[in-house]
């Protein structure tokens, strides 16, 4: 993006998301107004107020840098090492994937069957990354507790960090562990958000997921299923009696993780769809009788 002779704020903007639209960024307008914002460190409606204005060198410079860096595909979450989920905002590193939309599902179908919000429910979070699930569902249940694993040291300590920053640090802990390996119950809800993608379809994906998320934390074998496999046999040990586990999955991967749920003596609750359609949560709990 050249800066040289651009005298307003205006002009730059146009320019950025022409070079956005020409990288293949999606929506490029609104990206060149956020990335506006960013480099600025302004709200929308200073941003509008200052197009006309000339743009003082070192500002244009800090917003070319953004913009550069966006259209080579870097994603605006890892630009600004954060993401909003559930209405929090939660801060980012290497090891942590960008929280989607999509997950959200999950905490909406968990706070539906926690009927009493201000009990002493126990969560447990499996590959936890940067908290957002247990964190966002701890922050609509007053007097729970929760713990999240993670094998990746960077991403717990990225969770923690993240539970401080929003005033949970005391109803959280956080532990290294390989899925549920060493884990103890009894937990009144479990949330897992793990790896479902193809080895296959990894290179299909668009370069802001390929090149910026930790692969370890998308891919699961040759079908996606590898992490659920690990998972679910866990789950009866783990929940408490009248508990469920809420499983993230991808797209037709449903009847796959019924079949392990049978196999494990598990319950298939509910399978529930997001917002576009797709089946995207799964709730599990112990067959009648179990326990």
């Amino acid at each position: 993006m050249i800066i040289d002779a651009l005298p307003s704020l205006g002009d730059l903007l146009v320019l950025a998301a022409r070079t956005l639209g020409d990288a293949g960024v999606e929506n490029a307008p609104r990206e060149a107004r956020r990335l506006a914002e960013l480099a600025l460190r302004a709200g929308p409606a200073e941003i509008l107020a200052r197009k006309i204005g000339p743009l003082a060198p070192a500002d244009a410079a800090a917003f070319a840098g953004l913009v550069a860096r966006r259209a080579a595909r870097i994603p605006f979450a890892r630009l600004e090492g954060a993401r909003e989920f559930w209405s929090l905002t939660f801060r980012l590193v290497a090891a942590t994937l960008v929280p989607r939309p999509e997950t959200e599902t999950l905490i909406e179908v968990a706070l539906e069957r926690l009927f009493e919000r201000g009990a002493n429910w126990r969560v447990l979070d499996l590959g936890t990354g940067s908290g957002c699930l247990l964190l966002a569902l701890l922050s609509e249940l007053p007097c729970a507790t929760g713990l999240g694993v993670d094998r990746d040291p960077d991403a717990l300590d990225c969770a923690r960090a993240n539970a401080a920053r929003l005033g949970l640090a005391e109803r959280t802990d956080w532990r290294p562990a390989d899925w549920a390996a060493g884990i103890e119950g009894p937990f009144d809800v479990v949330l897992a958000n793990p790896p479902y993608v193809a080895e296959p379809d990894w290179e299909t994906l668009g370069p802001e997921v390929r090149d910026h998320d930790p692969k370890l934390a998308l891919v699961a074998g040759a079908d996606g299923m590898a992490a659920h496999r690990r998972i679910v046999p866990e789950l009866p040990r783990l929940l408490a009696r009248s508990g469920f586990a809420c499983l993230e999955i991808g797209a037709g991967q449903a009847r796959a993780v019924r079949g392990l749920a049978v196999e494990a003596g598990l319950r298939v609750v509910e399978i529930r769809r997001d917002l576009a359609g797709i089946e995207r949560c799964v709730v599990l709990a112990t067959a009648p009788g179990q326990k």
